[in-house]
């Protein structure tokens, strides 16, 4: 099994975003050194009162930091963006790391987002569906004449080619059913979304391996969850330590409707210590490896994308919590 570092580039207010640019460098260098497989990094727009760094120029900025480590968006909300800028974007970030980009997107929910964009929400599937069908023939033909719903291109092509055969491999994320489908149709593989409970992810496991052998695709080599991860000295003591920074950042998500995606969701408003059981891993060392191996039993996940800090966490329990799963892994 494998681990990856989600990386935190949305700060408070109060953060000095420059000095956190260096925590962020210190971090990837600890995760490297301790054997992590790849590296991550979140998109979102508009994000005040938080402070966010685009992830593009923060993934080619760390690039040379995180060599050899897999690297990629989790996840770009690819409705709003054009296939073609991100197409090239993603060319560029496959040379620079030699072969080791891969794109993660989704559909996106936040409707400011969407109206700011002047992008209707219910044409967000439509888009993002178009945009994997360019994408993939712009990597590897040499013109491209295309006409879709939305998007159209006469006879265009990139002069970059990807190292990697056929372009990054495309990870595609989903909470719902459809989505789900969606992943195993037209994806490479089905990027977990850190938040999603257990209860759910054990059936939807079950619909993305049917829909995945309906249409003749094998189940990925690289099955990917996306967790929040902390490591403390007890499980206590851990669920104490990041309690606020993740009581925070889920106080934002469900501000912006993440947990009003459909009816019937989930609300983020519960106690804290019911809202973290079978959704988030938070413990000791024993109880996250322990908790590790059961998600890789009931799903078959094999890459765990591990968020290990929030808005307003202390960057040394950030360092103790890459160190503690660089022994898990090892």
């Amino acid at each position: 099994m494998k681990v990856g570092l989600y990386l935190t580039t949305q700060f408070t207010p109060e953060t000095n975003v420059l000095n956190a640019r260096n925590e962020m460098i210190e971090q990837v260098r600890l995760a490297r050194k301790n054997g992590f497989a790849s590296l991550w990094v979140p998109h979102h727009y508009l994000t005040q009162p938080m402070q966010m760094l685009a992830p593009i120029p923060v993934m080619a900025y760390l690039a040379r930091e995180a060599e050899g480590m897999l690297m990629g968006p989790n996840i770009l909300v690819m409705p709003l963006l054009n296939p073609a800028h991100v197409a090239e974007d993603a060319v560029t970030l496959d040379l620079l790391t030699g072969g080791n980009y891969v794109l993660g997107m989704g559909v996106g929910y936040r409707e400011a987002e969407f109206n700011t964009f002047h992008v209707p929400l219910s044409d967000r599937a439509q888009r993002l569906t178009e945009s994997v069908e360019i994408m993939r023939r712009l990597w590897t033909e040499d013109r491209v004449t295309y006409n879709g719903k939305i998007f159209k291109i006469e006879n265009l092509g990139i002069g970059l080619k990807p190292v990697r055969p056929g372009g990054p491999p495309i990870w595609i994320g989903g909470v719902v059913d459809a989505a789900v489908k969606r992943a195993a149709r037209i994806g490479d593989a089905w990027l977990i979304t850190n938040f999603a409970h257990l209860s759910a992810l054990v059936p939807q496991m079950k619909l993305y391996r049917e829909t995945l052998a309906s249409v003749n695709k094998s189940f990925p080599t690289d099955v990917p969850i996306t967790r929040e991860c902390y490591v403390g000295p007890t499980r206590a003591k851990a669920l104490e330590e990041c309690k606020a920074a993740l009581e925070y950042k889920y106080g934002a998500y469900s501000s912006w409707g993440l947990d009003k995606q459909s009816e019937g969701a989930e609300s983020f408003n519960q106690p804290f210590e019911e809202f973290v059981k079978d959704r988030f891993i938070i413990g000791d060392k024993a109880f996250v490896k322990e908790e590790v191996q059961r998600y890789n039993e009931l799903l078959g996940v094999n890459h765990f994308l591990m968020r290990v800090q929030w808005p307003g966490l202390e960057h040394a329990k950030v360092l103790r919590t890459i160190s503690s799963l660089g022994e898990i892994f090892a």
